[in-house]
């Protein structure tokens, strides 16, 4: 099966998922509730599938999706605050055509990068449970297998670095032992990866002046300066960037 069509495939069953009786109620209840400020907007209410080139050398992984981010827009870290610094971010050091994510069919497009979450729902107080963890680690899993090329993992948050390296373990993949340490701006070698932590773009984090905005591009810069040492590895010639919009919107 070719990289677009099992994507196609991929992200279909992804945004019929219904694993999750809290998650789906609550993705549904904000989606026809919505707030004040979104209030003509039409939410996507449902699992927000991943973005990015299947070709990636680059993957970064989030938490989840946020109620009136994610879940409004159907496209990963897009309508709210922290997708405005990883947007940022990105374009800044070459993985983006443009610095700013607005909605599922704004021209965004990436390369080299892939954008993943732990968890494809919005989740009430942005928390979600342990067994959701484990019924959506699966998609991980699936995207792991199939992306091929990756070289670096930014990992967004203790929890997208914890559902990393527990995706590991459950595909046989070597893990440290003992496990590193989360910090931001960390960098740990596994097995021809280079793994990369940095906080959260989340507003607690930025508001609070925990993460600032050098922090966090000198997060994405450090993939770039990885990627650009790393050997060439058989990626396919001549791939434009991936534009994907958001199926079924």
């Amino acid at each position: 099966m070719s990289d677009w069509a099992w994507h196609l495939e991929f992200n279909q069953r992804l945004i019929e998922c219904r694993r999750c009786p809290r998650l789906v109620a609550y993705r549904e209840r904000i989606a026809r509730t919505k707030v004040k400020r979104f209030r003509t907007n039409d939410y996507w209410g449902r699992p927000v599938p991943s973005f990015g080139d299947s070709d990636a050398r680059l993957l970064v992984i989030g938490l989840a999706s946020a109620a009136h981010g994610g879940n409004r827009t159907g496209r990963m870290f897009t309508g709210d605050r922290s997708g405005d610094w990883l947007y940022e971010a990105l374009y800044g050091a070459g993985f983006a055509n443009r610095p700013t994510s607005t909605h599922a069919d704004d021209g965004l497009a990436l390369h080299d990068c892939y954008i993943t979450a732990a968890i494809h729902c919005a989740p009430p107080a942005n928390k979600p449970l342990g067994e959701e963890f484990t019924a959506c680690r699966p998609y991980l899993l699936q995207e792991l297998q199939r992306l091929e090329h990756l070289r670096a993992v930014i990992v967004l948050g203790r929890s997208a670095f914890n559902a990393y390296l527990n995706a590991r373990r459950a595909l046989g993949l070597p893990v440290p032992s003992p496990v590193p340490a989360f910090g931001h701006a960390r960098c740990h070698g596994i097995a021809g990866l280079t793994l990369i932590c940095s906080y959260h773009p989340s507003q607690r984090n930025t508001f609070t002046g925990r993460l600032t905005r050098e922090m966090f591009h000198q997060v994405f810069q450090c993939a770039r300066a990885t990627l650009d040492a790393a050997p060439a590895i058989g990626k396919k010639a001549g791939k434009s960037p991936a534009k994907h919009s958001t199926l079924g919107a």
